[in-house]
């Protein structure tokens, strides 16, 4: 699973005009699922994105991890990371994990992370949805679980 996670200080997730999820300062992490995942990689990504030191400590060093700062995570499922983009100009899917499987995968995230943190917030699987936030820093890492 690909985590891509950004340190904000808000961000929130819109679908056909309406704000399904917000949060205030935490990480808001664009999720993929490519076809070689299973359920360890998605509570390997749970465990990272909660630990992931990302969040600077009283003398300003990226120190402290979400769970150690209380702050929100907003998951955004994104089938589009999975994309091999290695040739030509358009990206290739093969690697990306069936819809069935990812939303499965996704929701196990989801569910892990609630388990360990709140508050943990979701966009829709497989709706069309606007995405905005305000990248903290900017600090924005690449995760895999």
């Amino acid at each position: 699973m690909i985590g891509l996670l950004q340190r904000v200080t808000e961000a929130r997730v819109t679908v056909e005009g309406e704000c399904i999820a917000a949060i205030g300062p935490g990480l808001a992490v664009l999720v993929g699922v490519t076809a070689a995942d299973r359920e360890a990689n998605a509570d390997r990504l749970a465990e990272r994105l909660l630990g992931y030191r990302a969040f600077p400590d009283s003398a300003g060093r990226m120190n402290l991890g979400l769970a150690e700062t209380g702050g929100g995570l907003l998951l955004v499922p994104q089938f589009t990371l999975a994309a091999d983009t290695r040739k030509g100009r358009r990206a290739s899917f093969t690697g990306a994990a069936p819809p069935e499987v990812a939303r499965s995968l996704f929701e196990r995230l989801a569910a892990t992370a609630r388990a360990r943190h709140e508050p943990v917030a979701t966009g829709r699987f497989g709706a069309d949805m606007q995405v905005s936030l305000v990248n903290d820093g900017p600090v924005t890492f690449w995760l895999e679980g």
